[in-house]
Parts: structure tokens; C-alpha cells; sequence
């Protein structure tokens, strides 16, 4: 009987406890959810299959070629020579050979090829995260979004409480003959529209939550609990560590790896080659006869071609290093501004804060003294409510500004990708 009723109780205690998520856990699992996150393996993917095409440049080379031919004319000899029955080649000529040649030294291009990949496969990382760091402003967006609904839940519900004290207060006066159907009557519709309010409320809630969890993908019920963010304390030495600066070094890296290839383009290139073919006419031209045959070598190519586009080339990595640092730039002076904003954003909510407390308490006064003028009939029902309307608004007003404090102050750590974020 004891196991039976502390099982009971364990069940009724789960099911009293509502499920709770907080911010950190909906951006941990917004980014484990994201499509975009199976980009990062697909890079890696990717720069694998390319090192290893790239690295296969260094294995034997083998091609194969053909050949058919007739031609209107060859060399002959105008005598015949005793003993030795060659008159002169074959008009129709054939052909076949395989090739192997192996590098030694490519002047640096397989290797130079492979930073490149290595340093394009950052580059690549780098911009995904650039574009899954921006799905963090969407949850703070959406997640403090249902917390200021919550907030604007809590004051409808605490104004609904209210007028239906004063509603039985009215009722009670219209019997004693101090209030009549119609001051019932006004209070009445008051409710009503905290009820349409109420109705308007519940269903963006539901709205929020629903993209919240498309975003985190996880259910979350109407009963989901989010817990209020802490406030965090305001850092003096601002850094910006966001990554876009990233990215920007990245592709800063990238273009140094390209200058330094391009030595690459002018270096000699060494390789060891063996040729094996069958034709007609073969290596001895005085045989006219298929004959098989080889050749074993080494080569040496030196390509000065791309010296005349050298200097251009340079050029042109050095424009794009700038338009580089110049995005830098523009990026960090656009953040300094936003952050400036931002200073005068939560600034300006702080002050206001301030005077919350003492308009909530004035507000409340003049309320109970509406209530009571009303009880003394010296006061209409219409001004008394119009003096409960304004307490709840500014009841509103300041979890306004709680929420509204908590998203400017997450939102300055989000421009600066602060550590304490």
C-alpha cells in the first residue's frame, strides 16, 4: 500500500511539474536542427574526394594513342643499294603506342593545389557559419517574443481578476440603489474585451511556440514553460568576435595561398617517361614491317608563358585583398553603429525603469480612490474604469520593459558574439 501511494504521488508530482526550456537550449538545438548543419559534412566530403584527385597527380600517368595514315608521298631512295632490299617508306602507315610518365618535380603545382582546396574548404566552413550564427537572432526574436506574451498573459489575467471584484462590487451597489444596470452594463464589456484580448494573445503565443519548435525541432505544448533569461552584466571592453571576422581572414588566407602559387606556373617540370609501340614503319626505318618497339626518357619542360601575365596576376590578388579589408571594415563600422543603437536602446529602457515602480504605485492609488468615490456615489463607473484601464497598462508598461531590457541586452551580445553569450 506505502509503494502504491508513493508511486501515486510521484505521478501526480510529474504531472504537476510543467516541461521548461530555456534560451541556451533553444539555440543549442536550433542549430543541431537547421538543414544547413549537414553542409559542414558535405564540405568535409568534399575537400577529401579533391586532396585525393589532387594527390593522384604524383601516381604514373598512362595514355594510350592510335594512329592510321596514308600519305601521297614518302622518302625512297633513288638507287638501290646491293644486298639490302629498302627502296623507301610505305605510303600507308600504322601505329600503336602506350605511354607512362611519372613526375619528379611539377615545380610545386600538386602542392600548391592542395592549399588551395584545404584553404577554399575553410573558407566554405567559415560562410556556413556565418549564415547559422544569424539563425540566433531568430530565436531570440521568437523565444523573448512568447516571454513578452507571457508577460501581457499574466496582466490580462490580473485585470480580469480585477474587474470581476469590481463587477460584484457594482452589482452590490446597483441592489442598494448607488448604481444602476448600465454602470453593470459597462463593466461587463470591460471583461468582454480583456476576454478578446485574452483570445488574441493565447493564439500568437501558440503561433510563436509553433515556430519555435519548427526551429529547434522539438514539440512544445501550450503548457511549455521558457524560463526568463538571467541579466547579464554590460562589458566595458567591447570586441567584436563575430564569424564574419572569420571569414574575412579566411578569404584573406585563401588569396595569399594563390599568390604563392603562381611561382608554380613558371618553374620547370621534370618527369620520367616509357613509351612501348607496334607499327609500321617502327624505330628502324630501313625495315618495312610491323615491328615492336620502346623508348625510355627523361623530360624537362619549362614554360615561361605565364610571366607575361605575372605582374597582372599580383595585381589582381592585391585588389581583391583590399576589397577584402575594406568589407572588414565596412562590417565592423556597421556593427559600432548598430551597438551605439543598441547603448541607447537599453539606456533609455533603464531610465523608464526607473519610474515604473512609482507610476504603478500612483496608479493604484487613484484607483482605490475611483472605487471608493464610486462606492460614495460621487465618482461615475465609466471614470473608475477608465482609472483601472490605466493601472493595467502601466502594469503592462514595465513587464514591457523588463522583456524588452533582457532582448536589447542579449541582442548587443549576439552584435558582438561576446563569450558570456
Amino acid at each position: 500500500m506505502i509503494r502504491v501511494i508513493l508511486f501515486f504521488l510521484s505521478v501526480v508530482t510529474a504531472l504537476s511539474i510543467k516541461a521548461q526550456i530555456t534560451l541556451d537550449e533553444c539555440r543549442q538545438a536550433a542549430q543541431e536542427n537547421y538543414p544547413l548543419v549537414r553542409q559542414y559534412n558535405l564540405i568535409q566530403l568534399s575537400e577529401q574526394y579533391t586532396l585525393s584527385n589532387a594527390t593522384k597527380g604524383n601516381l604514373p600517368q598512362i595514355s594510350f594513342s592510335g594512329k592510321v595514315s596514308y600519305q601521297s608521298d614518302a622518302t625512297t631512295l633513288p638507287f638501290e643499294i646491293p644486298g639490302i632490299g629498302f627502296r623507301g617508306l610505305p605510303k600507308d602507315q600504322y601505329q600503336a603506342m602506350v605511354e607512362i610518365r611519372q613526375n619528379i618535380w611539377d615545380g610545386g603545382k600538386i602542392h600548391f593545389q592542395k592549399e588551395e582546396i584545404e584553404a577554399a574548404t575553410r573558407e566554405n566552413k567559415h560562410e556556413v557559419d556565418v549564415s547559422m550564427y544569424a539563425l540566433h537572432e531568430q530565436v531570440n526574436q521568437i523565444f523573448f517574443g512568447i516571454l513578452l506574451l507571457d508577460e501581457q498573459l499574466q496582466q490580462n489575467t490580473l485585470l480580469n481578476e480585477n474587474l470581476q471584484r469590481n463587477l460584484k462590487n457594482i452589482e452590490a451597489y446597483r441592489n442598494n440603489g448607488i448604481a444602476n444596470d448600465a454602470d453593470v452594463d459597462a463593466v461587463q464589456v470591460e471583461i468582454l474585451h480583456t476576454r478578446q484580448q485574452r483570445v488574441q494573445l493565447s493564439a500568437n503565443r501558440r503561433t510563436y511556440l509553433h515556430m519555435l519548435a519548427l526551429l529547434i525541432g522539438k514539440d512544445i505544448n501550450e503548457n511549455t514553460v521558457l524560463v526568463i533569461p538571467q541579466e547579464t552584466e554590460e562589458e566595458n571592453d567591447i570586441t567584436i568576435n563575430r564569424p564574419e571576422l572569420q571569414l574575412y581572414e579566411a578569404q584573406e588566407q585563401s588569396l595569399y595561398i594563390r599568390q604563392r602559387s603562381l611561382r608554380a606556373g613558371y618553374m620547370p617540370q621534370i618527369g620520367l617517361f616509357a613509351q612501348g609501340g607496334y607499327g609500321n614503319p617502327g624505330l628502324d626505318m630501313l625495315k618495312d614491317k610491323f615491328t615492336a618497339y620502346y623508348i625510355i626518357g627523361a623530360r624537362l619542360t619549362w614554360n615561361f608563358g605565364s610571366l607575361y601575365t605575372l605582374k597582372n596576376d599580383k595585381q589582381k590578388l592585391n585588389t581583391q585583398r583590399m576589397q577584402i579589408q575594406n568589407n572588414r571594415e565596412v562590417f565592423l563600422f556597421n556593427t559600432y553603429l548598430k551597438l551605439s543603437e543598441q547603448n541607447g536602446r537599453i539606456d533609455a529602457i533603464r531610465q523608464q525603469m526607473k519610474e515604473d515602480d512609482e507610476i504603478i504605485r500612483l496608479r493604484s492609488n487613484i484607483r482605490r480612490a475611483a472605487e471608493a468615490k464610486v462606492a460614495n456615489g460621487t465618482l461615475t463607473v465609466t471614470e473608475m474604469l477608465r482609472e483601472v484601464t490605466s493601472e493595467s497598462l502601466a502594469r503592462q508598461t514595465q513587464a514591457l520593459h523588463k522583456i524588452q531590457l533582457l532582448m536589447n541586452l542579449y541582442q548587443k551580445k549576439h552584435l558582438t558574439n561576446s563569450q558570456t553569450y
